[in-house]
């Protein structure tokens, strides 16, 4: 089947990257519907920037409408079925919901949701076809899909730990306001460090780390009421001087609409936030930050760790490991019967992950990961549009996945709340 893509004023970098890849179900030329301005150019670009690399060159043919009516042209056109979101998070609902109504497939950037007020729009567009998925782009991580098979092995893992000394899983993602993509500096809108638009510290990344915690549940559908139980949530900022501002945006001066955030003439940015839950009785506990700037030879880092009553599972990604992610499993029952069993496991899976190893660490092992294995964060972008594409085609939707939906963004929009509740100005 071919599909034709239309993207709805891509003001983030993330609509370009889907396009990153060459898809043999999708017609090179693309349509987009947007207001003129610099995040439309940078898209642009972007996608020049595939057609004109060296390497797999795309062959996009970008058609492009500019104007303030960009959406009823995009659904008076009807020139696609399937409707690419990334951008300002406080209409995505609403733009979710009307295409929906008018009959398209919405493929949407996170997050869906910033306040508790839209929860009866998170109802309705995770409801019957027309289809809606996020892009969810951890799973395509091989340091995540390998901790995940792993949690599913009693021999290896046990059960998830509840002896009080700590959370059953915890994850700790930091990333940095100013960075490389597509082997150039990010250009970022101002209008993403206004919380009440972009989405605070708890509803932006951390849904990534929400969807993650939900895929160790095998499918099985999770409902917010019957699984989940919200503990406790915090936010705070991270101050952005005007010099900084004006290199990651490339705008002069703060916005006036920033004005409200300016704590001393600087910008203090919600972005930063942490909760715990339980799941189906599981602890766990969540952070997202958000620095300036990572230090020389550093980058984005990320922890990962599941206590399991044999052993623990562990990914780190920070200088130690030359800031790549590497899975750990550490053991505290039996060490002999577990690597035996990681052993077997990694040998059952040498036809899906070849050249995947054991080898010891300071405290049990690691996983060795072939090059071949490790693919980078912007190649997750055109995984997640086939995995689209192929529910489309096979309409074979997993089960529970608007049930999913909902729960994701319910469980950050009531942290969020939670946190904005007991933070005092």
């Amino acid at each position: 089947m071919s599909h034709t893509l239309l993207f709805l004023n891509p003001g983030h970098f993330h609509a370009a990257l889907t396009l990153r890849e060459i898809h043999p179900a999708v017609n090179e030329e693309i349509h987009v519907y947007a207001e003129e301005g610099p995040e439309l150019r940078v898209f642009l670009d972007m996608v020049a920037s595939f057609n004109g690399r060296g390497e797999r060159p795309t062959r996009w043919r970008p058609a492009v409408y500019t104007g303030p009516d960009y959406m009823e042209k995009l659904i008076s056109g009807r020139r696609g079925e399937i409707v690419i979101i990334a951008g300002k998070n406080d209409s995505k609902m609403a733009a979710i919901n009307r295409l929906r109504q008018e009959g398209f497939h919405v493929l949407a950037d996170k997050p869906w949701l910033i306040h508790v007020s839209g929860m009866d729009a998170l109802a309705q567009a995770t409801a019957a076809p027309p289809h809606v998925m996020d892009i969810m782009t951890g799973r395509f991580e091989i340091t995540h899909l390998l901790p995940a098979r792993l949690a599913g092995e009693p021999d290896i893992f046990g059960d998830f730990r509840a002896d009080g000394d700590g959370p059953a899983i915890s994850m700790d993602s930091v990333h940095h306001l100013y960075k490389i993509v597509n082997e150039k500096p990010l250009l970022r809108s101002a209008w993403y460090f206004d919380a009440a638009v972009q989405g605070d510290g708890i509803v932006d990344i951390p849904c990534h780390l929400v969807d993650k915690v939900l895929w160790l549940m095998r499918g099985e559908p999770v409902a917010y009421q019957r699984d989940v139980k919200l503990e406790s949530a915090r936010i705070w900022t991270t101050a952005v001087p005007p010099e900084q501002f004006a290199r990651i945006t490339g705008e002069p001066a703060y916005p006036s609409y920033l004005e409200k955030d300016l704590r001393d003439g600087v910008l203090e940015y919600a972005c930063n936030g942490e909760f715990s839950f339980t799941l189906r009785g599981v602890s766990v506990r969540l952070m997202g930050e958000w620095r300036l700037e990572a230090p020389p030879g550093g980058g984005d880092t990320y922890q990962f760790l599941l206590r399991g009553s044999r052993a623990d599972i562990a990914v780190e990604t920070n200088a130690g490991t030359g800031f790549r992610p590497e899975v750990f499993i550490r053991p505290h029952d039996d060490p002999g019967k577990v690597e035996q069993a990681l052993r077997n496991k990694v040998a059952q899976w040498e036809g899906e992950f070849p050249g995947l190893a054991v080898a010891p660490a300071k405290t049990g092992w690691r996983l060795e990961i072939p090059a071949a294995l490790r693919t980078s964060h912007e190649s997750h972008f055109p995984m997640v549009l086939n995995e689209f594409l192929g529910y489309l085609d096979r309409g074979d939707w997993p089960a529970g996945h608007a049930e999913t939906l909902r729960t994701k963004y319910t469980l950050t929009a009531k942290a969020s709340a939670m946190a904005w509740a007991g933070r005092t100005p």
